[in-house]
């Protein structure tokens, strides 16, 4: 935080190297774009840069135990409980994540790039993506400023869920707004992937969430669960021949697939369709797409929870995910 350069100073300084004042120009661009069309909040967060030597801000442990879907919580004050810990030091994060497997459980641990203090303090774009492709970049920080503009102690899956629905619908409008017809379809083309991927991912969770509660011996549920594993690996092989030689997602199968992977995955996904529903019922207006997502925040944890079940079944049925 003490090294950050406001992107307005960089971009006078005549010493600032061209490649990157041209990829702060669209920093710049993409973050005024998040407020004055996203309504997202207005301050000086994503407004400066720093460099950093390492590939990634933070790294997050995801555990979970052998026969289950659900991440382990740890609890911490101001955000509450979350279904990850976080350590700015890898070595840090490794050791922790050989504690928990020493414990039997299975464990994710993953690089994250840049992150929100939800505005506590004014983040900075770092090094780590200031070369990202323009839609990675501009999805990166409407996911971030979408947890600055709703953000609710103790349920990760609704915050990044709802933060993840507002970067795809920002990249969209960003990309229109551009007025790039080529780079619209190609991005178009890369969410249904992505969305493909997602889904079998989904699907491999179900499946083991039915066999954990199956009343059988633990050496059965094991073997299983292993096969469930490679028929995870064998359908995105056949799902892969349909995407023209692309192999963006071979890298998630570098490590071996467990439930904390999958955990990771749904935090992220599980809720995305009821907050694309409550978006189209507000006519696209963000205004009152906050307002309906404030309004379900409020509810008790029981309450919110059936009612976004509710919104997902009326979305998929509806298919509001395509």
């Amino acid at each position: 935080m003490a090294k950050r350069q406001p992107v307005e100073q960089l971009l006078q300084d005549q010493e600032t190297p061209e490649s990157l004042r041209q990829q702060l120009l669209r920093v710049e661009a993409i973050r005024n774009f998040a407020s004055s069309q996203l309504l997202l909040p207005d301050n000086d967060s994503y407004r400066s840069f720093v460099r950093i030597e390492r590939e990634a801000m933070v790294w997050v442990v995801v555990a979970a135990a052998e026969f289950s879907i659900q991440p382990r919580s740890w609890c911490y004050p101001v955000i509450g409980c979350a279904g990850y810990r976080g350590y700015f030091s890898k070595q840090r994060a490794e050791d922790f994540g050989q504690e928990l497997r020493a414990l039997g459980l299975d464990v994710a641990i993953e690089p994250v790039p840049a992150y929100s203090t939800l505005g506590w303090f004014d983040d900075p774009v770092p090094s780590s993506v200031i070369h990202w492709p323009e839609t990675r970049l501009a999805g990166l920080i409407f996911h971030e400023l979408a947890h600055q503009q709703l953000y609710l102690p103790g349920d990760s899956a609704f915050n990044e869920a709802f933060a993840t629905s507002l970067e795809r619908e920002g990249v969209t409008r960003w990309l229109q707004a551009e007025s790039a017809p080529a780079a619209i379809k190609a991005w178009r083309i890369g969410q249904k992937r992505e969305q493909s991927f997602v889904d079998l991912l989904l699907r491999t969770r179900q499946r083991l969430e039915a066999l954990y509660a199956l009343s059988i011996a633990d050496q059965q549920k094991r073997q299983r669960k292993a096969a469930e594993f490679r028929r995870l690996q064998a359908e995105y092989q056949e799902l892969r021949k349909q995407w023209d030689g692309f192999d963006g997602y071979d890298a998630w199968f570098d490590r071996d697939p467990n439930n904390a992977r999958l955990a990771s995955v749904a935090t992220y996904e599980q809720w995305v369709p009821a907050f694309r529903l409550l978006l189209a019922q507000a006519g696209g207006r963000m205004d009152a797409f906050y307002r309906a997502c404030e309004r379900l925040a409020q509810l008790p944890p029981a309450e919110r929870h059936g009612e976004m079940e509710t919104l997902r079944a009326t979305a998929l049925h509806s298919g509001l995910e395509d």
